[in-house]
C-alpha cells in the first residue's frame, strides 16, 4: 500500500499553532507530560496520528486516560486540528514532531505506544526508519514509565512480517496477533481513517500487541 501526504492546507500552520491542543514547545515538558494535563492519569502515545480519527475516539471513549498524538507534517496534522474545532478534550494534546526526536520529548512515562498504519519503508535500505526497528525499540525503552506495550495495526503484511520478527529479537511477547483484525472480535476496535478505508475496498487488516515487562 502507498502512503502519500496530503496536499498543503491554506494557511495550516497558523491554524496549528492557534490551536489550544497542540504544544509548541513539546521539549520543554520531558519527564513532566502529568503537568500539562493536571492530574495522574496513564499517558498513552500515537506515533504518526494521521488526520486524528483514532486518537480523537479514543480520549472521547477513555476520559481516564491522557492521550498525545504525534505527526511529522503540516499538512495531515492541521486535518485533526480542524476536526477538533468545538471539542472540549481535557486528556487529548498533539505534537508536531519527527518521531525520530521522541526520546527527546519523553521519558519514562508513556504507558501504551499505539502504531496505527506506518509508513512500511519497503526498501531494504531505509529499514532502520520502520516504527517496529530495534532503533525505535530503543527509544521507546527510554520512554515507557513501566511495563512496555505495543500495539500495531496495519494492511501491510511485509510491515507486519517484520514487526512481528524485530519485536520477538527485542525480546517482546506477543500478547495477540490477526492477520485479519475485522474477521475476528474486534467490538473494541477503533478505527483510522486509513483502517476505514481500507476496510471499504475489503483489504485485511493485520494486528498485534506486544509486551515487554521491566
Amino acid at each position: 500500500m502507498i502512503y502519500l501526504r496530503l496536499k498543503n492546507v491554506r494557511n495550516a500552520k497558523e491554524i496549528i499553532d492557534m490551536s489550544s491542543y497542540v504544544i509548541k514547545k513539546p521539549y520543554e515538558f520531558i519527564g513532566n507530560w502529568r503537568k500539562i494535563f493536571n492530574n495522574d492519569n496513564p499517558i498513552d502515545l500515537e506515533i504518526g496520528m494521521g488526520k486524528g480519527d483514532f486518537i480523537i475516539e479514543m480520549a472521547k471513549k477513555n476520559k481516564n486516560v491522557n492521550y498525545i498524538g504525534v505527526e511529522m507534517f503540516d499538512s495531515v496534522i492541521v486535518r485533526a486540528v480542524q476536526k477538533l474545532e468545538g471539542e472540549d478534550l481535557k486528556n487529548l494534546k498533539l505534537i508536531r514532531m519527527d518521531a525520530t526526536l521522541i526520546d527527546k520529548v519523553f521519558k519514562k512515562e508513556i504507558r501504551n505506544i499505539y502504531l496505527n498504519f506506518s509508513d512500511p519503508w519497503p526498501k531494504k535500505r531505509h529499514a532502520k526508519r520502520r516504527l517496529t526497528s530495534h532503533l525505535f525499540l530503543e527509544k521507546y525503552d527510554y520512554i515507557f514509565e513501566g511495563e512496555k506495550n505495543i500495539i500495531q495495526k496495519t494492511d501491510n503484511i511485509e510491515l507486519f512480517s517484520y514487526s512481528i520478527v524485530s519485536l520477538s529479537t527485542y525480546g517482546y511477547i506477543l500478547n495477540k496477533v490477526s492477520l485479519d483484525l475485522h474477521g475476528s472480535n474486534c467490538d473494541d476496535n477503533v478505527m483510522t481513517e486509513y483502517e476505514k478505508r481500507f476496510c471499504n475496498k475489503g483489504i485485511k487488516i493485520c494486528m498485534l500487541c506486544a509486551n515487554k515487562k521491566n
